[in-house]
Parts: C-alpha cells; sequence; structure tokens
C-alpha cells in the first residue's frame, strides 16, 4: 500500500503534502526533523491521508495535488471546513 498525505503545522498552521510506503514512520522522520525543507515547522500532525496500490498512482495524486489546482482546493475544503 502507498499513501499520499497532507500534514499541518502546529508551528504556522501551513500544509505540506508527500506521498510514502511507510505512513506512520514518515510522520516521525518528519517531527525529527530529518526532512530539511519544513525541519523549521515542527511539530506536525497529520490531518489526511489516502490510500493507493501502487507507488505510480500515489505519486500522480500527490503531484496534481501540490500543483495550485482545484483537487488541492477542493480536498483542503473537505479537510478544514
Amino acid at each position: 500500500m502507498f499513501f499520499v498525505y497532507v500534514l499541518q503545522s502546529q508551528k504556522d498552521w501551513t500544509t505540506y503534502i508527500g506521498s510514502t510506503e511507510e505512513l506512520e514512520k514518515r510522520l516521525k522522520d518528519h517531527n525529527q526533523g530529518k526532512t530539511k525543507s519544513i525541519k523549521h515547522k515542527i511539530p506536525l500532525s497529520m490531518v489526511y491521508y489516502e490510500a493507493y496500490l501502487t507507488k505510480r498512482m500515489a505519486r500522480k495524486r500527490e503531484i496534481e495535488l501540490k500543483k495550485n489546482s482545484s483537487a488541492k482546493e477542493i480536498l483542503f475544503k473537505r479537510i478544514f471546513e
């Protein structure tokens, strides 16, 4: 199983979208500062995730959401409203 996830910084409330095969490990890695681009935003909490059968499908969805697209807007309305 592969996952697309949304993290939210408890420091400044910004979000981060990523994909992984090991969801719990990835959240732990983020909160230990192992991702340089968001290290300054920890602590992070997982606010959403989706499961996919293949890495390719998860990666495609991650890229779709990372673009400033209507798909991201729709998802964020579901999560945060």
